[in-house]
């Protein structure tokens, strides 16, 4: 997100506690003025001046999110509510919520739409489901809030997460020849690549007020809903020599989710998707090639979130409430 920030002339601040600062996947972090601040720790005075927060901080999956589900909420709801009370009382206009369509949860096999009732079934998900109803109470001529519920992520990046389907399908049949599905392969995901949940962010914090004001918005395309067993299709047509593996015991699983984007195409036309499945694929396989990834790597503390938590705090680096010990 930050190099396309860039190149569209603004000017960009992180805030980050650098929790992960030791998972760097291949280099290319842009380089730009940052605050190594816990958000729970934010002041007003750290928000003087800014006309938008693009609130990405969090703990970012289930296991994370299983670890602790008080601090989970301490973290992803509390903390964000609070962050954004802060960004108003400092006079920032535009507040960018990243939520997750894992909002929808059971969601079944129909079209799921902003408007679908909401299902959440693990403490992450009830963390941004809980967060888009707070931020709303706050929303005000103002201030105005907006809840993008991004699809399932995939892609390269500099943080790369291994929990994420596609990228996990991949990393296993470049580490080990097997593309393992640990369900039956029927549920649907929607994905998309991570860059262009970055090109959301910069549509909805650009777009007239009036089109963004205490709105949610699908963050994909129609096109890229998935059954989990078509992706792994799609990773076997990429990485040569790969076989599909399916887990033993492995059902449908509870989660299950089909999201309608229309919205987003309509409402914000800026937005542009560049990526899909196949393309994602490829720009994977080439940098696992260019990092030489290793089953041990992917799998182990470096690139695997919740390990890397418990490698940390195992270490005395880390608190149990995830705070930096050094």
């Amino acid at each position: 997100m930050v190099p396309l920030l860039l190149a569209k002339g603004h000017e960009v601040v992180g805030l980050d506690s650098d929790l992960f600062r030791g998972s760097t996947f291949g280099g290319g972090m842009c380089s730009i003025p940052e605050l190594k601040q816990d958000i729970r720790d934010v002041v007003a005075s750290d928000l003087a001046g800014f006309e938008a927060v693009l609130h990405l901080a969090g703990l970012s999956n289930d296991p994370l999110g299983h670890f602790n589900p008080q601090l989970t909420d301490e973290i992803n709801h509390q903390a964000t509510v609070r962050l954004a009370e802060l960004a108003k009382a400092a006079g920032v206009s535009r507040f960018v919520f990243s939520s997750s369509c894992s909002n929808y949860g059971a969601g079944g096999q129909d079209w799921l739409t902003e408007d679908s009732p909401l299902n959440p079934m693990t403490p992450y998900g009830h963390s941004k489901a809980d967060s888009e109803h707070s931020l709303n109470r706050l929303a005000d001529d103002r201030f105005s809030p907006t809840h993008l519920r991004n699809a399932t992520a995939f892609g390269a990046s500099p943080r790369i997460r291994f929990d994420l389907v596609l990228n996990n399908l991949m990393a296993w049949a470049f580490t080990t020849g097997r593309v393992l599905i640990k369900s039956d392969g029927t549920p649907w995901r929607p994905i998309v690549h991570i860059e262009d949940i970055g090109r959301a962010f910069i549509a909805a914090m650009e777009a007239p007020r009036e089109k963004i004001h205490a709105e949610a918005f699908n963050v994909g395309r129609n096109a890229d809903n998935y059954r989990v067993r078509e992706i792994a299709d799609i990773v076997q047509e990429t990485v040569p020599g790969c076989e599909i593996e399916y887990a033993a015991g492995g059902g449908p699983g509870p989660s299950c989710y089909r999201v309608d984007c229309s919205k987003i195409e309509r409402v914000l036309p800026e937005f542009q998707p560049q990526w899909d499945a196949r393309k994602g694929a490829q720009q994977l396989l080439q940098a696992f090639h260019k990092v030489g990834l290793t089953l041990e790597e992917f799998e182990g503390p470096r690139y695997n979130r919740i390990d890397h938590v418990h490698d940390l705090i195992g270490r005395d680096r880390l608190s149990p409430l995830l705070r930096w010990q050094d």
